[in-house]
């Protein structure tokens, strides 16, 4: 078995890790599994692969995973009992759910058996990537390092949870990956190119106007309500979070 990797998170982002981990995904698309195999272990990562739900949860429950990427349906034992057997033997490995069935619904199934996040199919390399190394940092982060403050703003890393003045602010994923990198720069401008590279891993025209569009709604959530605006825009630079 690999040692397990190791690492202080206190100055590290969530995201884009350069620690391998070690992954299991349990899907049995022969061709799904082997994009998604390679896509990892070129991203550096340990990789293992099962092919139906029961071998998977063998495996899982034997091996010392960081992450798990379970399919929804799969042959021998469905996707979410595996899951819900792993949490019945208090085993607590990260589990990113992938599935072709993406309304309300089946999400707010997925994560009640266990998941701790659910991507629907057809999705993009980059973002199971983010969302995988996400729930690995989440997993080796101390909790110690887990809260992140600026002025009345909290965010809770291990539990992806933002609150403002005690009051709690319901958050996207994205715009939750938004808002922790402009705390973690908090009273520095970060520039659009910043963005774009760290919470979209996009290298493109910086002018696109994603950028606006996730700002705004940010805004919205963050400071609407509050004496003291936080998310400032900065003319011809870029954002900052600062409480003045």
């Amino acid at each position: 078995m690999q040692p397990k990797a190791t690492r202080n998170l206190t100055n590290d982002t969530l995201t884009g890790t350069d620690i391998p981990m070690r992954i299991l995904v349990v899907e049995d698309d022969k061709d799904a599994a082997s994009w998604l195999v390679k896509g990892l272990k070129e991203s550096s990562h340990i990789v293992d692969h099962a092919t139906d739900g029961e071998s998977g949860f063998e495996l899982a429950s034997d091996g010392n995973y960081d992450v798990l990427v379970v399919d929804r349906m799969l042959p021998k034992l469905d996707g979410l009992e595996l899951i819900r057997r792993l949490r019945a033997k208090e085993n607590a490995v990260p589990i990113l759910i992938l599935s072709a069935l993406s309304d309300v619904d089946e999400r707010v199934k997925g994560l009640r058996s266990g998941g701790d996040d659910y991507l629907a199919k057809p999705y993009a390399f980059a973002e199971l990537l983010a969302r995988v190394e996400g729930l690995g940092a989440r997993k080796l982060l101390d909790p110690k390092d887990a809260k992140l403050r600026v002025f009345d703003l909290e965010l809770d890393l291990l539990t992806r949870t933002v609150a403002r003045g005690g009051t709690p602010i319901i958050l996207q994923p994205r715009e939750f990956k938004l808002l922790e990198y402009l705390v973690r720069n908090a009273g520095h401008i970060v520039t659009r190119t910043m963005l774009l590279e760290n919470v979209w891993d996009y290298h493109f025209d910086p002018q696109t106007n994603v950028i606006d569009v996730h700002i705004s709604r940010l805004r919205g959530k963050l400071d609407k309500g509050f004496a003291t605006p936080l998310l400032q825009t900065v003319r011809g630079a870029g954002y900052m979070i600062r409480a003045h």
